[in-house]
């Protein structure tokens, strides 16, 4: 299956660019560059766009995303081996997300129930040692499974950004959030540092923890490309209800991070 990631880059043209941008710094060069990648920008934007209310606007989100596109042509280095594309989806994502969070869109009451659901969530799974079903969680909050899976359609908008937030904080090209954790064993550098492969370790082991149709939305969304209304037609479920499984999976993996970071395991 091609993905929309795969779809404006030619390998030979790529590096060929890079290197003669490399030896010269050319301000054409660098235009052409910025040019070549927009798509980049546009698709980013387009996943990020999913779920947002209507006030967000997706051109809004291409000029957010466009600075994170310069800081990463800048700031790109031939000698680590990284594929640019993969270097700058992160660097885009990030500036998308900065801008946003500095627009402060999300309302307070919607963080303030975010963070008591992934709190509930924290106290329940250090408490039993395995994922909390959602039946669990609702009673903790004193909610119905209905109320509860209402809430996570409300709460979405914050998770769509969250998914994205970096738990390893290195250099420019050493971040590892929950999405950029999919990549296959393979791909992974093997002088990585121990705390990156350790926090890795517990995003993959969470994942794979989830119930399966939370974990395929994670998976058909985040690898695959698919919008929620793709995935939706996949399972075979309304979008809505896609929303609500991708917000329920993030809560997790989120708490799953939380105990980790307090050396609950």
């Amino acid at each position: 299956m091609e993905t929309a990631k795969s779809q404006f880059i030619n390998d030979e043209e790529e590096d060929n660019l890079w290197n003669e941008y490399k030896k010269t710094r050319s301000s054409s060069l660098r235009e052409t560059l910025i040019r070549k990648y927009m798509p980049l920008v546009k698709y980013v934007a387009g996943k990020v766009s999913v779920g947002l209310p209507k006030s967000m606007e997706f051109e809004d989100l291409v000029s957010f995303g466009n600075f994170g596109l310069i800081d990463a042509i800048n700031k790109y280095d031939l000698d680590k081996n990284v594929k640019f594309k993969t270097y700058a989806v992160t660097r885009i994502y990030g500036s998308i997300y900065d801008e946003m969070r500095q627009l402060d869109w999300v309302p307070r009451s919607v963080r303030t129930k975010n963070r008591e659901i992934e709190n509930a969530i924290s106290e329940l799974e250090a408490k039993l040692s395995r994922p909390a079903t959602d039946a669990e969680v609702a009673k903790h909050l004193n909610m119905t499974e209905d109320e509860y899976r209402r809430t996570l359609q409300r709460v979405s908008a914050a998770n769509i950004v969250s998914i994205n937030d970096p738990y390893y904080m290195g250099d420019d090209s050493e971040h590892v959030t929950i999405e950029n954790s999919l990549e296959s064993p393979s791909s992974l550098n093997p002088d990585i540092q121990v705390e990156k492969e350790e926090i890795r370790k517990v995003i993959i082991q969470a994942i794979n923890e989830l119930p399966e149709r939370e974990k395929m939305v994670i998976v058909l969304y985040y690898h695959e490309d698919l919008t929620f209304k793709e995935i939706g037609q996949v399972l075979e479920v309304s979008e809505s209800r896609i929303s609500q499984l991708h917000s329920n999976a993030n809560l997790h993996l989120r708490a799953k991070l939380t105990n980790f970071r307090k050396g609950i395991f």
